[in-house]
């Protein structure tokens, strides 16, 4: 069989309000945030598993509301206050736990930002008393903040990730095979992508079309896919 190069090219991330499928898994976080004017105090924890597309849902606000967007890990060296004057959103804010200066930072820049009364948005991937802060004030400010859960993607969801992904690969696949791999699959975004960057490779070396075995092999673990066990 004829192998061919398969060349690892970046696809645009769709991170557009466009780009995004309501379900009932992520349409009570979406109401929350399109009514972010109505948060008390201005701020909100947005809080869900990893792949529930909390980055996506940061990304379609930052785009109403002129939000800068940063990591949580990178406070310590950014400049606060020149940060304070416009909407912030702060990412994967569990991983400052018990690190004093990540610590601090967020708590200086709460502080500015409700000074300002401009509102922030901070992302975790649970709500704040699971943070493992160990800076009482900012332990106390975070779960007063509105809290917005974020569900891991439901069927509908994941079927319409995995279609979108094939299709911006302009991949076509067997009849059946999303309704297939739905149920079997780790409810995530990242392994809706993963699956589909998978089988992408798979399919060019192999010079064929993708297949229900390879999806299977893809979900066993199979070392076709070394690089994904």
């Amino acid at each position: 069989m004829n192998r061919q190069l398969t060349l690892d090219l970046p696809l645009r991330e769709a991170r557009g309000r466009g780009d995004f499928f309501v379900s009932p898994a992520n349409a009570l976080a979406l109401a929350a945030l399109d009514g972010w004017q109505g948060w008390p105090a201005a701020k909100a924890v947005l809080a869900g598993p990893p792949g529930s597309g909390k980055t996506h849902l940061a990304h379609i606000w930052s785009a109403a509301t002129g939000a800068r967007i940063l990591a949580a890990t990178a406070l310590p060296g950014a400049d606060l206050p020149a940060l304070a004057t416009a909407p912030v959103v702060v990412e994967d804010a569990q991983q400052i736990g018990g690190i004093p200066a990540a610590e601090n930072a967020l708590f200086h820049l709460h502080n500015l930002m409700a000074a300002a009364a401009l509102p922030l948005l901070v992302t975790a991937s649970a709500p704040p008393r699971d943070w493992g802060l160990r800076l009482p004030d900012l332990a106390s400010r975070m779960q007063a903040a509105t809290l917005i859960r974020l569900d891991a993607p439901d069927d509908a969801l994941l079927h319409a990730v995995l279609a979108k992904q094939f299709a911006d690969r302009q991949i076509a696949v067997p009849p059946g095979l999303i309704d297939w791999l739905v149920p079997r699959m780790t409810r995530s975004f990242q392994t809706a992508r993963d699956v589909v960057t998978a089988l992408d490779a798979r399919a060019l070396e192999e010079a064929g079309p993708i297949t229900r075995q390879m999806a299977a092999d893809w979900l066993d673990g199979d070392s076709l896919f070394p690089d994904l066990d």
